[in-house]
């Protein structure tokens, strides 16, 4: 017996069907093929992970319609990492999970995360990160055409070197270290008596096989991969600074989407961030970001104990006490005086207040 009802119904559902494909399709239209995103370090790294879920969620999320394709190891850039959000504001690039330390020549608010011994843990620095330092941080790249997504991070930075075991500031006399190219790290480590270089890796691995240079500053996320413990003895556990990322969009592109499309990309932007930084963080804060990893994202960590991991290569690995980590803090108190200036003291005291001092 023939069904109207029935008949009816079936046709209203593929009518559906067709008019929301026909939408998706017609939305696609107005949209690139591809959005270039820079970053900064290859894929294997944490970071580098990190940009391969937001692609991936963003993909997810959009139903197809945005398409994210990270450029990883600065290929958009030749290498010219401290261009990228240059070049993301100006529209030549789309988007970027960029570190604050890339982004610092052009936001020099991020520097707060870069005052040596300032915030020394996790939470600190997440109070900072989403306090109102962190919304400071963010207005200022909206100046600059720069439309902030989330949060990431790239982990504290840890000393390794192939001539002591640093414990106190008078170890780091004389010793060769290579740094980043920001003059706040050079600052920090002349004021503690080093002799700070600033040279790609390239040229610092080459340099570590020959004895030119003594050491380095990196996270453990970056240490494992590329096996420091082929290089240096002496790992100190020391939080001197943390590195912490941020993804972000050309603003003009970003206001000319959809809200919808904004909001899943905001959606996909902090699930990514989440992932990556529970990353870094893994082994480091007890079971916390092991947990989240797991349960959160179904992901198993292979190495979940980054400093038992360095000592099973052979590595002396120390984290500092409560009063040595003082010692450090009085040494390098002169950097401040320098740095609060080019940061903001109105940001050094929003991240202050965000901290509880």
């Amino acid at each position: 017996m023939f069904n109207f009802n029935k008949m009816f119904k079936t046709a209203l559902v593929l009518v559906a069907a067709a008019m929301m494909l026909t939408a998706v399709t017609a939305n696609a239209a107005k949209f690139k093929k591809e959005y270039k995103m820079q970053v900064t370090v290859g894929p294997k790294l944490y970071w580098g992970m990190g940009a391969a879920k937001f692609a991936e969620l963003v993909k997810e999320k959009t139903h197809g319609q945005i398409n994210v394709k990270p450029y990883f190891g600065s290929a958009l850039l030749k290498g010219a990492q401290l261009k990228s959000s240059q070049m993301v504001a100006k529209g030549v690039i789309d988007c970027a999970m960029d570190s604050t330390i890339n982004i610092s020549p052009v936001i020099p608010e991020t520097n707060i995360f870069h005052l040596p011994f300032f915030l020394n843990d996790f939470e600190s620095m997440d109070k900072v990160k989403y306090g109102e330092a962190g919304k400071a941080i963010f207005k200022a790249m909206e100046k600059k055409r720069l439309q902030p997504l989330a949060w990431a991070e790239n982990g504290f930075r840890q000393l390794t070197n192939s001539k002591v075991l640093v414990k106190k500031p008078e170890d780091m006399k004389g010793l060769r270290i290579r740094v980043v190219g920001n003059p706040l790290f050079i600052d920090t480590f002349r004021q503690l008596g080093a002799d700070p270089v600033n040279m790609n890796w390239g040229d610092a691995v080459a340099g570590f096989q020959q004895g030119v240079v003594d050491g380095q500053e990196n996270p453990v996320g970056v240490l494992i991969p590329i096996q420091i413990y082929q290089y240096h003895k002496y790992a100190t556990m020391w939080n001197y600074l943390a590195d912490p990322l941020i993804i972000y969009w050309n603003q003009r592109e970003w206001k000319a989407f959809p809200k919808e499309i904004q909001d899943q990309i905001m959606e996909a932007a902090q699930e990514a961030g989440r992932f990556e930084t529970a990353l870094s963080r893994a082994g480091l804060d007890g079971d916390k970001s092991l947990k989240i990893l797991k349960d959160e994202f179904n992901y198993t960590m292979e190495v979940p104990d980054p400093i038992a991991f360095m000592e099973s290569k052979g590595m002396e690995v120390h984290s500092l006490t409560p009063e040595e980590l003082k010692a450090f803090e009085q040494a390098t108190l002169p950097v401040y005086d320098k740095w609060i200036k080019e940061i903001g003291p109105d940001v050094y005291e929003k991240a202050k207040a965000d901290m509880g001092r």
